[in-house]
């Protein structure tokens, strides 16, 4: 039998020490018995900044001093020098006193991470499944797609007409698109309960906030730009249409309780309150990808949970759009299908990137299994090739949240205020990983 290595807080917590307000020290050329934890997650801040220099995406969000970072910007950066000072840390950081505790060890994860990626920016060869495992500290499962045929059976009979099961469900699915000109206003309606439900278990900062803006020609539908104090860059893609689950969706995972929530708990709990200086950055390919994104996907169904989303939606998004609620339950019964074949991507992704399939082969199949038009499936394909082993942060991010939250018990506080401990202690994937009894 197997049960979730459920971290004790109270023990976590102790072997991160306690609250540190001070600005950590300046880094010198102290030896490594002088060394600190500080001094390493200070040393982290400005080589992750480097590694931006490389890597135009791998800072996806910094909240640390300026003056680092416009020391930095611009600066031509040797990747073998910086491979070298990635490896250099990591030793000083394993001799360190305090090499055990979980700010050590989660330093250590984002240098194997910071490694790897490198490699795979420089042009060396990184199969799919060391990717994922060393960057996003998960052991990726293998899949065999014809285990998702049933599903698209059971889409096959709910939506029948011509054309493929993709056509159909597709076009059944644009009947709810929200009209451009209401995109706003449902959007505004939506964040706005998405915020007041987090609010009732969570504390959030008075000054924080957000602005949302619509765009094109991207390659996710929706994107959290956090711009530090507690405030953060929305943007929505509005290339294909919107349907009205998405306003929810995209306002729980990008907004509350979903990236705006996680990455000002980040700014305030472990820089502002305990100095841990190597979080005032964010790489987007890290440890912390999988939470990031899983905590964005289960964050709808623990602010909504239940029946509770499709309740709002009917009662106050679909007349906000002007839709008509008839097929409500049966869009219901659409979505929850098609979210069970989310992980089918990974092993599409897998097996393009490691070489096992063209694009002319790739296509296809996420056509089928992702049931969208060929526009945009080559979308997502774009979307595989440059970020690549992420997106298994998405389905399998969520599991692990899931699973992690909902074993500390079934009443809402209790949910919370799991949600939240696993962001502000923080704990990576392998901390959270189901094991043998």
């Amino acid at each position: 039998m197997k049960k979730l290595a459920l971290i004790s807080l109270a023990v976590l917590m102790t072997a991160c020490g306690s609250p540190d307000t001070r600005t950590p020290p300046a880094s010198t050329e102290a030896t490594i018995s002088q060394y600190s934890l500080d001094q390493a997650g200070e040393d982290f801040v400005k080589v992750a900044l480097r590694m931006g220099e490389v890597d135009s995406d791998y800072v996806d969000a910094y909240s640390g001093p300026k003056a680092w970072r416009e020391a930095i910007k611009g600066s031509e950066v040797n990747p073998d020098n910086l491979a070298k000072e990635i490896s250099d840390l990591a030793v000083r950081i394993d001799n360190v006193e305090g090499a055990e505790t979980v700010r050590a060890r989660n330093l250590q994860k984002l240098l194997r991470a910071m490694s790897v990626r490198l490699d795979v920016v420089t042009g060396k060869e990184v199969s799919f499944d060391k990717e994922v495992s060393d960057i996003y500290d998960v052991k990726p499962p293998r899949y065999d797609l014809s285990e998702y045929d049933y599903v698209l059976a059971e889409l096959d009979a709910l939506v029948p007409g011509k054309g493929s099961t993709a056509e159909r469900v597709l076009a059944f699915k644009n009947t709810f698109e929200i009209p451009k000109e209401k995109l706003k206003p449902v959007f505004d309606r939506a964040i706005a309960e998405c915020r007041a439900r987090t609010q009732k278990y969570f504390d959030l900062p008075e000054s924080e906030k957000f602005r949302m803006e619509f765009v094109t020609d991207k390659s996710w539908s929706g994107y959290n730009y956090y711009q530090g104090n507690y405030e953060s860059l929305i943007q929505i893609n509005t290339d294909f249409p919107i349907t009205i689950d998405r306003a929810v969706d995209l306002g729980c995972h990008e907004g509350y309780p979903g990236h705006h929530v996680w990455n000002l708990f980040i700014e305030r709990e472990l820089v502002g309150k305990r100095g841990w200086i190597e979080h005032s950055v964010n790489p987007l390919f890290g440890p912390f990808g999988p939470l990031a994104e899983g905590s964005g996907n289960f964050g709808i169904e623990l602010a909504f949970p239940g029946d509770e989303k499709m309740a709002f939606e009917k009662e106050v998004l679909f007349p906000m759009a002007g839709l008509d609620a008839a097929n409500a339950e049966k869009f219901e019964r659409v979505l929850a299908l098609e979210s069970k074949l989310s992980h089918a991507t990974n092993d599409i992704a897998r097996r393009y990137l490691d070489g096992d399939l063209t694009k002319e082969e790739a296509v296809p199949l996420i056509q089928k299994y992702y049931l969208q038009s060929r526009e945009k499936s080559e979308q997502r394909l774009r979307f595989i090739e440059k970020y690549r082993g992420y997106v298994i942060n998405y389905n399998i991010g969520q599991d692990i949240v899931r699973n992690y939250v909902t074993s500390a018990g079934n009443e809402p506080s209790v949910q919370w205020a799991a949600f939240k401990n696993m962001l502000t202690i923080p704990l990576t994937p392998d901390d959270m990983q189901p094991e043998n009894e």
